[in-house]
């Protein structure tokens, strides 16, 4: 199937905000197409391994709070 994969790692990536917890640790229940791409973005260190969340970089912290702020916050 065809689909805007930058669209996908957008909405994957302010989905991440709703389980920020602990110093930028997030659930890392989504697809792992997805994630694997975020990782090469910078947004999060590498999701493979046992853990059952991720950690963002600084950068995916911040980006993934504006982007939920965009899309899924209160209508202005």
């Amino acid at each position: 199937m065809d689909y805007d994969k930058d669209k996908v790692d957008e909405m994957v990536l302010a989905l991440l905000f709703l389980t920020l917890h602990d110093g930028g640790r997030a659930w890392k229940g989504h697809d792992w197409d997805a994630m694997g791409r975020l990782h090469e973005k910078g947004m999060i260190l590498d999701p493979v391994g046992k853990t059952k969340t991720v950690v963002l970089t600084e950068e995916g912290e911040k980006r993934c709070q504006e982007l939920f702020r965009k899309h899924f916050g209160p209508p202005q």
